[in-house]
């Protein structure tokens, strides 16, 4: 009764008092841009690559065919691809002057590929805004006016550093289905939109598909080379942005991510590939962390399935709670609210891949992408 009635506290706090997450707000939608901005400062998108020859023409096509009134170039930064990434990109591009191939030096010691490749693309760029995004999202031609539009409008009275956006991730196959809106919904609860848009909390976060940032933000805080090392690098950016200034954190539909995870083991693999780095190489933030999640998500239906009088009623109290903070972003998804009875599987699923990456650490190698072994970084 005592675990039952727990669980069902910590159910009616996350959906009463925990900002709001589970409504899947606030969403960046394109009649936030003016047809035409009284200014639309110049723009850089740097573009990182590697081994992405089968998404990188589509993704540079969106980019060039921004409607945006102002001056923007594209800087594609090659990170050592091996299958033709940089020879897609170019044709793509064709002939248009605002397109710029950077071939990224090797990566020295102590950076995460990602950032070295966003380091050698900044350095070449000039621009005061900054649009950093991945090479496998593509983007509506409205999207980056509305993004600087979003970036203009201070927030509760404080000027906007950094603008990010969870775009709209691909959705198609079964495994997807069961596990990319709960990617989602994870996050959500793990930083609450809301409390990262509000400039007095102290909750930072940005999802690294889309980042829109001043330079002089960028600058301030020592530039890319001061987080080189992070494998988490939008939350690491956005902590270190909003100590000095505020940042928003919303959902795109217009920027979506057309890299497919057809199998449970891609995004097994996804999932645990930086699960123990958000841990800090803690054990012991492990130990709580599979104790909190079986108390969140597995307490519940099983309290309900086999307790009797108070427990079970506590055990329905808190199911019914999962199901609806849970419909908002399977809707967002398109999918069907029954997906959300298979919360608790989903959680199992998510606990193992936490558990694996740990003991991928433990036996000696640390978080892998991209034909890259990190080790132990922070």
């Amino acid at each position: 009764m005592i675990i039952a009635g727990l669980a069902a506290l910590i159910w009616l706090y996350l959906y009463a008092l925990h900002g709001g997450f589970w409504r899947s707000t606030p969403e960046l939608a394109p009649e936030l841009a003016p047809e035409r901005p009284l200014e639309a400062p110049p723009v850089d998108i740097i573009v990182p690559a590697r081994d992405e020859a089968g998404s990188i023409a589509a993704v540079v096509a969106s980019l060039l065919a921004q409607d945006y009134a102002g001056p923007l170039r594209l800087f594609l930064v090659d990170d050592g691809s091996t299958d033709g990434t940089a020879a897609a990109a170019r044709a793509a591009a064709g002939d248009d002057p605002r397109f710029h191939l950077i071939t990224a030096a090797p990566k020295p010691p102590g950076w995460s590929g990602k950032l070295w490749a966003l380091d050698q693309g900044i350095g070449h760029s000039a621009a005061g805004f900054l649009l950093l995004t991945d090479a496998d999202i593509t983007h509506d031609p409205r999207h980056l006016a509305t993004l600087m539009a979003r970036i203009s409008q201070p927030r509760r009275g404080a000027r906007l550093d950094m603008v990010s956006e969870m775009v709209r991730l691909n959705c198609t196959s079964t495994a997807e289905h069961a596990l990319i809106p709960a990617f989602v919904y994870f996050f959500q609860m793990l930083y609450p939109f809301a409390r990262v848009n509000d400039p007095l909390a102290s909750t930072a976060a940005a999802a690294g598909g889309v980042v829109l940032i001043r330079r002089e933000a960028l600058v301030r805080i020592g530039g890319i080379a001061s987080i080189r090392r992070a494998l988490i690098d939008d939350v690491t950016l956005a902590q270190r942005v909003k100590q000095a200034g505020a940042i928003y954190l919303g959902h795109s539909n217009l920027a979506r991510s057309i890299r497919p995870y057809p199998h449970y083991r891609d995004l097994r693999a996804m999932i645990a590939r930086t699960a123990f780095t958000q841990l800090r190489y803690s054990y012991a933030l492990l130990a709580l962390t599979i104790a909190g999640m079986a108390l969140v998500w597995l307490v519940p239906p099983l309290t309900l399935l086999f307790g009797a009088g108070a427990a079970r009623l506590c055990g329905l109290l808190a199911c019914v709670l999962a199901v609806l903070s849970y419909r908002p972003t399977l809707r967002r998804y398109g999918l069907t609210p029954v997906w959300a009875l298979a919360l608790p599987l989903i959680a199992l699923i998510y606990i193992e891949a936490t558990i694996a990456s740990a003991w991928r650490y433990a036996s000696g190698a640390g978080a892998a992408w991209k034909n890259r072994d990190y080790g132990a970084q922070t």
